[in-house]
């Protein structure tokens, strides 16, 4: 009858090391994916509105021969490119 328990004990000790395991190390999921595409949208959607605006004050308070608008709305860009970049290097890299 021992011998029985201790199979019940190893099954039990297996399964839950299973289990850890996929909670430690969870599969590549849809959502995850979904989130993944929100999130480079906004580090680039926010600057870039944030750029276009700053650069319309610009335009009224301080006129110059190029366009603010359309220079800060570039680096927005830019600088949304970056942070979308630097994000999708850390998610790949599992820090």
């Amino acid at each position: 009858m021992t011998d029985k328990r201790d199979r019940s004990a190893e099954d039990i000790g297996r399964r839950a090391r299973r289990i850890k395991a996929a909670r430690d190390n969870p599969g590549p999921s849809p959502l995850r994916g979904i989130g993944t595409f929100g999130m480079i949208g906004w580090s680039i959607a926010v600057p870039s509105v944030g750029g276009v605006f700053l650069g319309l004050w610009l335009d009224r308070v301080a006129p110059q021969g190029f366009s603010w608008t359309i220079a800060l709305l570039l680096g927005g860009v830019v600088l949304g490119g970056v942070i979308a970049w630097n994000w999708i290097d850390r998610e790949g890299d599992g820090t």
